[in-house]
């Protein structure tokens, strides 16, 4: 149903991932009179938060089939988690130039919505476990 809390979690997931992303920057290039770089700056950065927006979008709807929305929600983990290691790869083979440059908080944005969407799982999980328990009673 739609008024559990994982929707609430699966939200929070899609608003990071598609909201957060246009206040926040990644990182300060140096040697372009030291701009801030946004993820709408970069092409692939940005079709991957938003298909992480889009798969926690589709992880809601899909409340009739727990089972398809835990796979989904592990799925949208395993995207965030590549993610932070392209930023993690990126900032590791940015950080050789002479002069340090700034990362911005956007790098971070990966891992909030890792933590949510572990909270969403967990809370699909609880609700198909209760569901088995009632099915066992029966």
């Amino acid at each position: 149903m739609l008024q559990r809390i994982q929707t609430i979690y699966l939200l929070v997931s899609a608003l990071i991932s598609a909201g957060l992303i246009f206040i926040f920057p990644l990182f300060q290039v140096e040697g372009h009179d030291g701009r801030w770089v946004y993820a709408q700056h970069d092409m692939v950065i940005l079709s991957l938060f938003l298909g992480s927006a889009l798969l926690s979008l589709v992880t809601i709807f899909r409340y009739k089939n727990r089972k398809a929305q835990f796979m989904l929600g592990r799925l949208n983990i395993i995207l965030n988690f590549f993610l932070l290691g392209f930023f993690v790869y990126r900032s590791l083979n940015v950080s050789g130039e002479t002069v340090v440059s700034e990362k911005g908080i956007g790098m971070f944005l990966p891992i909030f919505s890792i933590v949510v969407l572990v909270l969403a799982n967990k809370a699909i999980k609880k609700d198909e476990d209760l569901v088995k328990s009632v099915d066992r009673l029966r």
